[in-house]
């Protein structure tokens, strides 16, 4: 463990590099004697080799009955700078590598990243595209803003709707996007759905997602509205996030943002990923590449650290995996309003393998699915019943 905790120092490391490697040396050392006791037989010779081994050492290696309680925030805030040290030197890798490389970091990474589950959710968000907000029904809605339920039936929400920056957070952005929906319309009808996006079309945004709070006592901020962005034009805007704002920032090089930076967004993230190699040069050259080119923009989300926990957390596997209701359980499943139930039963009925003798029984499954039944549940319990 000592030989690979003074590695770094032999390694040509940049300035950024060597703070960071800095401030992992100091958190380590209150942990020294339990460090030092973790058997290390691989050795990197690149700093973010380095981090990933460390990392793995300190999380799984360790012996954890011999740390004390006051060492366990310690452990955590250790483990939180080595990722954000890798999702720092994997964005950085965008400032120089080709497209080629970037669309096979992703492909080599899909597993990891859940990368089906998420080109699921941006397939369901480009047919909402063309529809305002408020004429969404709440669950679409949800999925367009990125804020997880446990109303989202995952039959046919078949993804986590938080993937590309989380709004969860969010409290007083979901409720004035419930109150005044065609305020934001207004804000996203200055983005074209198609061709360039110009600064000025940026700025009557951000113009009208400001008004949409005035006369409120909540503040707009900026994670929200980029999530609005992207879901609009993918191909444009990335999304930023408070919890991964600092490795992005230091990956661009730029002052990290505060939450009411809308101009220095345009400026320094937007303008900066646009200009980089692999953005100019994306092309599809395969099937993959195709999906990955109408989303360009929402790239960087799969450079950011992750590992074999990060699929299985996602909330769509939380839900598909969750035990089923009994009769007799205490708990309610939430309820829907009748127009979220009628759409999302017509979607499944539209299926070419449901017999018509179950889509007759449509007023049936909308009643079950209002009173908070899965969709997929409601259909399958028809067919046992009547065959």
């Amino acid at each position: 463990m000592k030989k690979l905790l003074i590695s770094p120092s032999k390694m040509a490391l940049g300035e950024q590099e060597s703070q960071i490697y800095q401030n992992i040396l100091k958190q380590s050392s209150e942990l020294s004697l339990n460090l030092m006791a973790v058997k290390v037989e691989n050795h990197p010779e690149d700093f973010l080799g380095w981090c990933y081994e460390l990392l793995s050492a300190s999380r799984d290696r360790i012996n954890y009955d011999l740390l004390e309680s006051p060492q366990l925030p310690l452990l955590k805030k250790l483990h939180d700078q080595l990722i954000s040290a890798i999702s720092f030197l994997q964005l950085k890798t965008l400032r120089v590598a080709p497209w080629p490389v970037v669309s096979m970091f992703v492909e080599q990474h899909k597993e990891l990243v859940a990368l089906d589950e998420q080109l699921r959710l941006t397939t369901y968000i480009a047919g909402l595209r063309e529809k305002p907000l408020k004429d969404m029904i709440p669950e679409d809605l949800l999925a367009f803003s990125g804020k997880h339920m446990a109303s989202l039936d995952p039959s046919t929400y078949n993804f986590d709707v938080e993937w590309f920056a989380s709004t969860k957070s969010a409290k007083g952005f979901h409720q004035m996007l419930a109150d005044l929906p065609g305020a934001f319309d207004d804000a996203l009808s200055n983005i074209p759905l198609e061709g360039d996006v110009a600064l000025g079309n940026y700025q009557q945004f951000v113009i009208a997602y400001l008004s949409a709070f005035n006369g409120s006592d909540e503040k707009p901020t900026l994670a929200p509205a980029t999530r609005l962005l992207a879901m609009r034009r993918p191909d444009v805007f990335t999304p930023i996030s408070n919890s991964r704002l600092d490795a992005l920032c230091s990956a661009l090089g730029i002052t990290k943002l505060n939450n009411r930076d809308f101009e220095r967004y345009w400026q320094d993230v937007v303008q900066s990923i646009h200009a980089m190699s692999w953005f100019k040069m994306a092309n599809a050259g395969n099937e993959l590449e195709t999906q990955l080119v109408d989303i360009k923009a929402l790239i960087p989300c799969f450079f950011y650290y992750a590992d074999t926990n990060t699929a299985d957390n996602s909330n769509y596997i939380k839900l598909l995996n969750k035990p089923t209701r009994s009769t007799s359980s205490s708990s309610k499943a939430p309820r829907r309003g009748k127009e979220s139930a009628e759409i999302l039963v017509d979607r499944a009925l539209a299926a070419d393998d449901i017999p018509e003798h179950i889509r007759a029984k449509r007023d049936s499954i909308i009643s079950e699915v209002q009173k908070g039944r899965g969709v997929n549940e409601t259909i399958t319990l028809m067919r046992t019943i009547f065959g």
